[in-house]
């Protein structure tokens, strides 16, 4: 079956056509809604005042659009094209996972274990060998493979 795109009514002034937008828009929108679900797997967020949890999951969304964006960045140099997102290749969608996986085995080592910003309730299963978070582990596999299908599909619709 084929279809064809109309793109007469694209706005030229649209944002949708960059890559970088897109990956940032959809990061945005689907770790929010991750950073809430996980709340009962971070110890003390679950009774934290709404306002003081809503400024926290907004922050850490911020850090994982950061670890999208740098994904992107790297796997677009390697690639030598920004729109790599279009056709992805096997090693590229390895490479924007990976980078995303090591950024938060990072950057949750250190904030559980040497800035303590934040520690993980019982809740919380634990992967060796950092003691890593299996939930911010499994939201770096679930969110890039949504973000990678979704962002190819509205860079291509919008004349890609």
């Amino acid at each position: 079956m084929s279809l064809k795109l109309d793109h007469s009514s694209t706005s030229p002034f649209s944002l949708w056509p960059v890559p970088e937008i897109t990956v940032a828009f959809l990061s945005f929108t689907l770790h929010f809604v991750w950073e809430f679900i996980q709340v009962p797997t971070y110890a003390e967020m679950a009774v934290m005042p709404h306002w003081e949890g809503v400024k926290l999951c907004t922050s850490a969304t911020f850090g994982d659009v950061g670890f999208a964006l740098t994904a992107f960045w790297t796997t677009a140099a390697a690639a030598r094209s920004r729109y790599w997102i279009l056709t992805p290749r096997i090693w590229q969608v390895a490479m924007f996972i990976a980078i995303g996986i090591g950024l938060t085995v990072g950057f949750e080592y250190y904030y559980t274990e040497v800035s303590e910003r934040w520690n993980y309730s019982d809740l919380m299963p634990l992967v060796p060998p950092f003691g890593t978070g299996l939930s911010p582990l499994l939201q770096w596999i679930v969110i890039p493979l949504l973000v990678l299908s979704l962002s190819r599909r509205v860079v291509a619709l919008d004349g890609h």
